[in-house]
């Protein structure tokens, strides 16, 4: 189905490139901004009695945001997503990184990724350890972005991963496996994109989710023609948000007993009977992977939405400008 609502997802901001909208939803709900303690700087820096900056005083570098919030508990395929207000030249992403700090109580080796020049995310080697409490001190006060823009302030957010909850989705078996934290917990049955709208392939880390969503078929370029077979405005409940591109798991009330036996398939999202995605959407946080595979579809790009372990690590790595580190111990 497809979202007419406006916002973009959760932590995705203006500025950040988004894969192209198909699929059965549109853009994600709220924004997540470095809210409170954790806001944009004023915009100017600070007076104080010290010697004047040796660089020329310019135009505040600000972060629009930083995701996870603070205070929150994700799944353990949640990326750091950081996305600037304004871009940072390849000359300077090597001194930004240095001065973005990912410390952990479990020390974990991981490495920042740039999509564009604007979002930087910063993810583990292998997925977080169940229970781990992780602290990102963003120190830009002073830090160049080679564009003639320098950081006024810092930020800290600190979030906890949770348990291990995994999602793993058999478009030709029509099925849903979910596990916590290595045991299975319940298969449920499924229906997944059709030939026309097949869904993402590979693994998407949940976006966030929402007791009901608005979707359109025009909203994501499907169709704005109401005598078209595709044509559909709906608003449906228990969303499960997994790309920006429009992928939910969620109840259709087009396709209400998904399985083996049904011949509809959605437009791209995943589809639950309505007992079952209220159950599922009662299991999952944002950062939990949902991995899906049999789809005659790639895999989602890693930044529509937080796909970032869709690239292998040595991939992840061509998109670093500091390469592989340990996190400090907290």
């Amino acid at each position: 189905m497809g979202r007419r609502k406006g916002g973009i997802g959760i932590a995705l901001v203006t500025g950040v490139m988004l894969v192209g909208a198909t699929a059965c939803g549109g853009s994600g709900g709220g924004s997540d901004k470095a809210g409170g303690s954790d806001a944009k700087g004023s915009g100017a820096p600070s007076a104080h009695a010290s010697p004047s900056p040796t660089k020329p005083a310019g135009p505040p570098m600000l972060l629009e945001t930083i995701t996870p919030q603070t205070g929150t508990t994700v799944g353990v395929a949640m990326p750091i997503s950081v996305v600037f207000t304004d871009p940072v030249a390849a000359k300077a992403r090597a001194a930004v990184e240095k001065h973005l700090k990912v410390s952990a109580s479990q020390p974990v080796a991981g490495a920042w990724h740039w999509f564009g020049d604007k979002r930087a995310d910063w993810r583990p080697k292998d997925y977080w350890p169940s229970g781990t409490t992780v602290k990102v001190d963003a120190d830009m006060k002073g830090v160049a972005n080679g564009n003639g823009r320098f950081g006024v302030r810092a930020y800290t957010h600190t979030f906890k991963v949770g348990d291990d909850v995994r999602a793993d989705v058999s478009v030709t078996g029509h099925t849903m496996k979910v596990t916590r934290n290595g045991s299975a917990v319940r298969t449920l049955s499924i229906n997944a994109g059709s030939a026309q709208y097949p869904t993402w392939n590979g693994t998407m880390a949940v976006i966030d989710k929402e007791k009901e969503v608005h979707m359109t078929s025009c909203s994501v370029g499907i169709s704005c023609d109401k005598g078209s077979p595709n044509f559909y405005d709906l608003t449906l409940p228990w969303d499960v948000h997994l790309t920006q591109s429009g992928t939910y798991v969620h109840y259709s009330t087009g396709d209400p007993n998904p399985g083996g036996g049904s011949a509809r398939g959605s437009h791209g999202c995943v589809h639950l009977s309505l007992s079952d995605a209220k159950w599922f959407y009662d299991q999952v946080k944002q950062g939990d992977p949902v991995t899906i595979t049999g789809s005659p579809r790639a895999k989602a790009e890693a930044d529509n939405g937080y796909a970032a372990f869709n690239l292998g690590w040595n991939e992840w790595l061509t998109g670093s400008a500091s390469g592989e580190q340990t996190t400090a111990t907290l």
